[in-house]
């Protein structure tokens, strides 16, 4: 099936490449945290350590990876206990190509968007890092000036990291 899903899936198409397949659970968690994949595709049954394992131990060292679990139980122990590790999909088997790659296109656009948002934040700290010392200046201003509400100098001041320590 593993490698039913390498040749079936069109990767470049679907805007992935496949960086690694395994044979069990254990490989597949060394190759993860190796890699650093963005999508994990795993059985839920697997040598050495199932793929619900495996879903736990890649949350805590890839948490922005997207996990996608196929199982053969239409059991729904199986599925609750995938829906609390905050898997992505959760694929009952038989598996089709066309099913795979709509989750995949699925996780493609979430992931895009994940990654633009982290960019704008990211930009938004960059300008805000940039214009901190205007702003401080500013404050100081306002400060001396009596433009500041009464009580509320020390918050304002600690958002833009001054330390206004003493009496008055």
């Amino acid at each position: 099936i593993r490698a039913g899903i390498s040749r079936k899936i069109d990767w470049s198409s679907l805007g992935f490449a496949l960086v690694g397949e395994a044979e069990n659970g254990q490989e597949a968690l060394e190759l993860a945290e190796q890699l650093r994949p963005d999508v994990v595709l795993t059985d839920i049954k697997m040598p050495f350590m199932d793929g619900l394992e495996l879903c736990r131990r890649l949350k805590q060292s890839l948490p922005a990876a997207k996990l996608v679990v196929f199982s053969g139980f239409d059991d729904f122990e199986y599925a609750r206990q995938a829906i609390g590790m905050d898997v992505s999909e959760y694929i009952l088997k038989p598996i089709n190509a066309d099913e795979l790659s709509a989750v995949l296109r699925r996780l493609k656009d979430q992931l895009d968007r994940e990654r633009a948002e982290r960019r704008n934040v990211e930009l938004l700290r960059s300008r805000y890092m940039e214009n901190l010392p205007i702003l401080r200046e500013l404050f100081y201003a306002n400060l001396l000036d009596g433009r500041i509400e009464p009580g509320t100098e020390r918050d304002r001041a600690a958002r833009l990291d001054i330390d206004l320590q003493g009496e008055e």
